[in-house]
Formats: structure tokens, sequence, C-alpha cells
């Protein structure tokens, strides 16, 4: 981070340039003090916004630029309104001339509206009057329009006229309130929540995929009355190996991974030739063996074995309905798609060296001619998103006519890879030479840097947010609800500078009233429930805020404190998902014994003597016992098991709309699933499904497993 910083004199007007781009400089951390952002990381991260703050002729040049900036355009980048509010648009012409201001609805969808005449509806113009302006040597006059509280739902375009000039604007059209699923409004509902790589049957290719997943949710519906199966991001990884394990590292947030399709539940390889079957089986032979190894998933052996067999199932003949389907999804899923494919077809004949200059612009010649070139390439990673699709769907409807309330959860990850497909394509829009994390809290005290590129709100602004609102649409396909991981990023992110400590970072500002408003609309639109994950350091008002729109938020037993004691069942919020733990934490048994003290000072992670967090684990446990004595939950000296079915059916007497069930509380797992803040210290990502003992658990053999069977039997019959 080799950035000049402004001398002393002008750091009041750093402050007041990183005040106007959203950046704060100070921030409250988890100990309850005010930390001072250093002026370094300031010049950094506002030049990642596109603003040169390294001298003070810069900074004041950027202070001028940024007093004005909003009167430099006739209409706002986006408009975003609320049904149901009136909402008022500052147009800027010149001044003294006359503009009219109109919008055309565009409520249908693009597949009902391509030969539609969009209605039209002119706005009026409100009585404030607003000074003039010069503005780079023209004198600019403010007009302020209205939009009617009547305006429906969706994407519409607006558009002014002034002196023979045409300028339009997105306006987007939000839910005042996400609506909720009856069942939501009038009680709780239960389901499990589990990481669908490690959940693997007897018929999987070493990793758990979409098929095991519709059989999870089967079995769990009903055998034991769950009304909902939450799982990690099924994320797009890299289309050759390594793979990146994490999967909230994904190389695209909009599109999915083909790891997880089920191979043999693709229509057409039932139609193969006995030649071309007998690859498919040979390709599955090897990796099948690893479903009962009980080691770290081997990631990278199930997708060469995979691609192989997918590639002869490809090309088997597709009958014409099939075709005519494939086309449609195509057609739905448009330039986005084909720009995903491309970049995996790209990386695909790189074969891991560095990208030529040429390619790294999605709009270039050189990238037009690699498609052309590689168009076979291009259409088969086409294909795997759509059987992708395909699969995501059944899991769904299989969840649904199992009797399941809510369906799948799906996930979405806070940001992508760095050199990700996402960040290929949406270059203009991310920011660059920083990357997402998180300040120091009391579970990762030095910090965290994801490395992930954020979005840049201005660049994303002047998009019209369509980035963010076509990888919700496809992220909310098949899926009865999506958790959004970090919902707090929708507010403000954590972006730490390249070479930077992660505590020398800085709180970026984005517009939460659009992106949570545009994540309400797309949900409601596909009939799915929100749940943000709001954990860590946040501004009190946030978690009402969310309430308000309809997103539900996240509560975990550890963590809701009051008055110093574990937050009673009738004191947990109304909308809220509740789980004893989370991904990033041992599973209860573990975490129940310290082993989340012991293994962060394994791995050098601790910032305070273990000691001491060893007794304070030991005196968080005690304290937890207490309360679920209290209430009449445990015996005296409970054994383990007695406590974690304790602690689920504490929650089931909460208020929280829904409870989920860990499924490694479930089988007795002990071991992290992901130890934050490490990379290759700890098999993040990779540990299988297994009981207390480390043996592996399958599909077919959950509910053998005594301690899921009477975990279950203890939530399904508690409140």
């Amino acid at each position: 981070m080799d950035q000049a910083v402004p001398d002393g004199g002008t750091r009041s007007e750093l402050h007041e340039l990183a005040a106007a781009h959203g950046v704060l400089t100070e921030y409250h951390g988890f100990g309850g003090g005010t930390a001072s952002v250093p002026d370094a990381t300031l010049v950094a991260v506002l030049g990642a916004l596109g603003v040169d703050a390294t001298g003070p002729q810069q900074v004041a040049h950027g202070l001028r630029r940024a007093r004005d900036e909003d009167w430099r355009s006739v209409l706002p980048p986006t408009v975003v309104a609320r049904q149901g509010h009136e909402t008022t648009v500052p147009v800027h012409v010149s001044d003294g001339a006359s503009v009219h201001v109109w919008l055309e609805l565009d409520g249908a969808e693009p597949a009902a509206r391509r030969h539609a005449v969009r209605p039209r509806r002119d706005l009026q113009q409100s009585d404030a009057y607003v000074a003039p302006r010069e503005v780079d040597g023209r004198r600019v006059g403010r007009a302020t329009f209205v939009v009617p509280a009547d305006t429906p739902l969706g994407w519409h375009t607006l558009f002014a006229l002034s002196e023979g000039q045409e300028t339009s604007t997105t306006l987007v059209v939000t839910p005042d309130r996400l609506e909720l699923p009856s069942v939501i409004e009038r009680g709780q509902v239960w389901g499990v929540l589990a990481q669908l790589y490690s959940v693997r049957s007897r018929t999987s290719w070493g990793i758990g995929d979409l098929a095991d997943l519709a059989d999870l949710a089967w079995l769990t519906a009903h055998r034991a009355g769950a009304d909902f199966v939450a799982v990690n991001p099924l994320s797009a990884a890299e289309p050759i190996t390594p793979m990146t394990p994490s999967p909230y590292l994904p190389t695209s947030r909009r599109f999915g991974n083909p790891i997880y399709v089920r191979v043999e539940d693709i229509l057409e390889t039932a139609y193969l030739s006995a030649a071309d079957r007998s690859l498919v089986e040979w390709a599955a032979d090897p990796v099948r063996e690893l479903d009962g190894n009980g080691g770290p998933i081997d990631r990278d052996a199930v997708w060469e074995a995979k691609k192989a067999a997918l590639e002869v199932v490809y090309s088997a003949p597709r009958r014409a309905a099939r075709q005519a389907a494939f086309e449609d999804f195509v057609t739905t899923q448009g330039v986005g798609l084909r720009d995903f494919a491309t970049w995996c077809a790209i990386v695909e004949e790189l074969a891991g060296e560095p990208w030529p200059a040429e390619l790294t612009d999605p709009g270039s010649p050189a990238v037009a001619a690699a498609r052309d070139r590689l168009a076979d390439r291009v259409d088969f990673y086409v294909w795997l998103q759509w059987v992708f699709d395909e699969q995501k769907a059944a899991a769904q409807r299989t969840a649904v006519e199992a009797g399941m309330r809510v369906g799948i959860v799906h996930d979405l990850a806070v940001g992508v890879h760095p050199d990700g497909a996402d960040a290929w394509a949406h270059a203009d829009v991310l920011a660059r030479g920083v990357g997402v994390g998180a300040p120091p809290d009391m579970y990762n005290q030095q910090g965290q840097n994801w490395s992930q590129p954020p979005w840049n709100p201005r660049a994303l602004a002047r998009a019209g947010y369509a980035p963010y609102r076509d990888m919700l649409r496809t992220a909310l396909r098949h899926a009865g609800a999506l958790r959004v991981d970090h919902v707090l990023g929708l507010f403000r992110l954590w972006w730490v500078p390249e070479g930077a400590d992660p505590t020398a970072g800085a709180y970026v500002r984005y517009d939460h009233e659009a992106l949570v408003g545009i994540l309400a609309l797309e949900a409601q639109r596909a009939g799915a429930m929100v749940v943000g994950e709001d954990l860590g350091v946040f501004e009190p008002w946030v978690r009402e805020y969310l309430a308000d729109r309809g997103i539900l938020g996240t509560s975990v037993f550890w963590f809701e404190r009051s008055d110093g004691r574990p937050t009673a069942p009738e004191g947990y919020r109304r909308l809220t998902l509740a789980t004893v733990g989370t991904h990033d934490m041992p599973p209860t048994a573990g975490y129940l014994a310290g082993e989340h003290v012991d293994l962060r000072e394994r791995l050098g992670l601790l910032a305070e003597d273990a000691q001491a967090l060893r007794g304070q684990a030991r005196a968080e446990r005690n304290a937890a016992v207490a309360v679920l004595a209290g209430q009449g939950l445990v015996s005296d000296n409970p054994s383990e098991r007695e406590v974690v079915e304790a602690l689920h059916r504490y929650l089931r007497r909460s208020a929280a709309a829904l409870v989920g069930v860990q499924l490694v509380d479930a089988v007795g797992e002990r071991r992290s699933q992901n130890q934050p803040g490490t990379d290759t210290e700890y098999p993040n990502w990779k540990v299988p499904l297994g009981d207390s003992a480390g043996n592996v658990v399958l599909v077919e053999d959950l509910f053998d497993n005594a301690r899921l069977r009477s975990l279950f039997a203890a939530v399904a019959s508690a409140r």
C-alpha cells in the first residue's frame, strides 16, 4: 500500500472527501471503543473508488468535483422508489430551460413483453424551488418531479427531454415490505442446515450433489417433519483444477457449480449407447470409492471425473422438446450466461497460463474471436448451467412435494474470487486494489481479508443495478428462501487495501435503500423469503430496518446475550433464523468442549491468553447449562448429548420464525467445517459428514444414527 498521504494541513479535507464518497473515517470496534482509520487507508480506498487523494491538490480537486457531482447529470444514475410512497426526482437542465419528464412502465418479465407496447406516464413537477448553481462554467437549474405512489412494482425507464436532448435512467419500484409466507406470519417452522458437499450417499461421486439434496429434503420432511433444508452456496468454481474449496469464494455468484450435478439424472444419460455409458461408469468408479472415505473431500478428483462424464452426455442428441427447453434457458439468461461460459472456455484453453492483455476485456475483438474459436466449449459450459438449473429445480420440487412449507434455502456469498468470471465480466462495477473483509471481533481478533473485490457503489448505480439484479434472479430460481451471507454488506463493507493488514481497513457505505429494496423485489417475484446473516459489528438501527422490509435476520444462541446472560427464549426476535452455532464454529459438541479455543491456539490465531479464553469458554458453557436448567430442559450434570438437545429445544421455545438444526449436530460430529483466518492450515470446506467418532455418515444411513433420531424427535416435539 505505497500511497502518498496528504500533509497534516489537509487532513480535515481528506476526511471530508472520504465522507462525500461514503468512506467512514472511524468505526466502533468489538470491544466498544472507537478507532480512527489511518490516512493511508483513506487514500487507498478512495483510489479504489476512482478518486485521487494522493496529495493536497488532488484532495481539493476531488472535493470540488464531489460537491457538484449530482448537478452534472440531467437524471440520477438510478432512481429507487418504494411502492406506496411518492418519490421525488431531481432533474438538472440549463437554468431557465423547460423540461418534460415521463416514465415507461415495465412490470412484465422479458419473455412476456418482447412485442408489448410499454405504458407511459407523464410525471408532474413539484413546486420545490432550488437555487441554480454554476457547474463547470455552466449555470444549471434543478427541477423536481414526483414519481406517484401507485407506480407498480418493477423495473421502469425514466425519461427527460430538454433543449431537444433526451436522457433516460432506470427507475426501480420495490416493495415496501417483502411478503412473507402465511406459515411464517403465523408460527414457527424448523429445518436442517447442511454443507451439501459433505453430505454423500452411496451413489454420489465423492461429493454431495443435488440428487443427495433432494433425498435429504425428502427424508427429513417425511421422517422428521422438517420444513426446509438450508445449504452452503452452490455457486460456480473454476472450470479446471485445482478448484477453490471454499463455497464462499466463488468465481461467480450468479451461476452454479456443475460439480453438484448428478450425471445419471440427466435425461440424455438414459439414452447413451453402451459404449458411451461405459465411459460414464468408468469415470465414476474411482471417485465413488471416495464416498466412504473419512479424509478430506477431493474436489479435484471429483471434478475431473464428472467433467469427463458430462462431456460424454453433452455430446448425446437431445429430443426436440429438450432442445427447445435448453434454448429457452439460454434466452432467459442472456448475455450474462454467454459471458460466463466464454470465461470458462478461455480459462480451460489457457490451462493456468496468465491471461493475455487483449482477453481481459469481455467486449474486446480478441474475446469475440475466442468465443467463435471455442464455440463448442462455450456451448458445453452453457449446457452445464442448464442441467445444473434443472437439478436445482428438481430438488426444490421434491422438497415441496414431500410436504416442506419452505423447501430449499440457498445461500449467497458476500463476494467473488478476484480472478473469477464475475470479476472479469463486471470489472466496470467492481472496485480494484481492495478486498472485502472484517475488522477484528471476538472470534477473529486479527481481522479478516476475504480478498473479494467489492461492488463500487457509484458504478453499480450508473449500471442501473443490472448486474446485482441479474445475480439475484438466478440465485433465487427454484429457491424457497435465500440466505444472504453478511447482509450487513448491503449497508457497508470493510474494504482492506491490497498489501495491508486486515485491521487497516475502512468501512464504505452503500445505498441500502436500493440494495435491500431490489433484493425484496426480486425475492417477491420469485416467491421466496430472504434470511440475512446479520452477525458481527453493526449499527443498532440496521436490524430494525431489515425487519421492516420483511428480511429475516440470524440469531445464534452463543451470541444472543441479555444483561450478560443467554437471552431468554421470549427475548428472541420474531423475524429471525435461530440456530445454536454457525459453520464458522465447531459443531455444538466440539464447542461445548472448548475446541474452538484449542484449534485457534494450534493455528496461532489467538491475540489473548489461551488459558484465559478456556476459562471464558467454560464459563460460557456453565451459563448455558444454568439457563437450560432454569427452563427445566436438563438434569443435574447433563451429558453432552442432553445439552445439545436441550439447546435446540430452547430455541424451539423462542419467538424466532425459523429454527435451524445443523446436520453435524444431529449426527454428533465434532470437527469444524471452516476455521476463519486460515487457508491451507486447516482443511476448510473439505470435512465429510461424520459421527462423533469420525466415521462417515451417508444419506442412506442418516436415520440409522441414534443421535440424529433423538435430536430430530426432540426438536419436532418441542414447543
